[in-house]
C-alpha cells in the first residue's frame, strides 16, 4: 500500500467534502470552495469526519495515482481552512515592488514596469518594497503565480540580483577575478 495514500484525511470543523458520481471532489470551507476531478481508478469516500482514498488494483499506475489523489484532496482541505502563501524577495539596486489597487507593479531594471493582476482568488501583499507575498487557497495556483513573478527576473549567479523565493540559496560564481 502507498504510505501516503492509506492515511485518512481529517475533516476540520466548518469544512464539507462531497464526492459526486463523476469522481469530482468538492471541498467547501471558510476561505472558499475548491474542486478537483480524481481519476476513475481511485475511489474517494467520506466516512464520518474523515476522507478515505483507496485504489482498485495493485497495478503500477494505480499505485502512482493513489498517493497523488490523497495529496490533492488533502491540499484542498488545507487550502480552504488555512490557505497557502509564497514569499518572494527582490534583490537589486532600484528593483522594487508596490501594490497599486488590485495590481502588483514590479520595477526590475527593464525600461517598463511589469504588472500582475489579482485574479482566481490570488492576492498579493507587499510588506515592504523588496518583498512580495502571493496568497491563495489553491496550492498549485499560488506556486504557479509565484513562479511567473520569479520568471520575470530570475536571480543571476554573479551578483545575486533578481527575484528569488524566500530561503532560496543562489549558487554564486566567482566572475573574472576568480581564475
Amino acid at each position: 500500500m502507498s504510505r501516503i495514500g492509506r492515511q485518512p484525511i481529517a475533516i476540520p470543523a466548518g469544512v464539507t467534502v462531497s464526492v459526486d458520481d463523476a469522481n469530482v471532489v468538492t471541498v467547501k470551507g471558510p476561505k472558499g470552495t475548491l474542486s478537483e476531478k480524481i481519476d476513475s481508478r481511485i475511489t474517494v469516500r467520506v466516512e464520518g469526519a474523515a476522507v478515505i482514498v483507496s485504489r482498485s488494483s495493485e497495478e503500477k499506475i494505480d499505485k502512482s495515482l493513489h498517493g497523488l489523489s490523497r495529496t490533492l484532496v488533502h491540499n484542498m482541505v488545507v487550502g480552504v481552512t488555512e490557505g497557502y502563501s509564497k514569499k518572494l524577495e527582490i534583490v537589486g539596486v532600484g528593483y522594487r515592488a508596490q501594490k497599486n489597487g488590485k495590481n502588483l507593479v514590479l520595477n526590475l531594471g527593464y525600461s517598463h514596469p511589469i504588472t500582475f493582476e489579482e485574479k482566481d482568488g490570488i492576492t498579493f501583499e507587499t510588506p515592504d518594497s523588496n518583498t512580495v507575498i502571493v496568497k491563495g487557497i489553491s496550492k498549485q495556483l499560488v506556486g504557479q503565480i509565484a513562479a511567473q513573478v520569479r520568471e520575470k527576473r530570475p536571480p543571476e549567479p554573479y551578483l545575486g540580483k533578481g527575484v528569488k523565493y524566500s530561503g532560496e540559496r543562489i549558487r554564486r560564481k566567482a566572475g573574472k577575478a576568480g581564475k
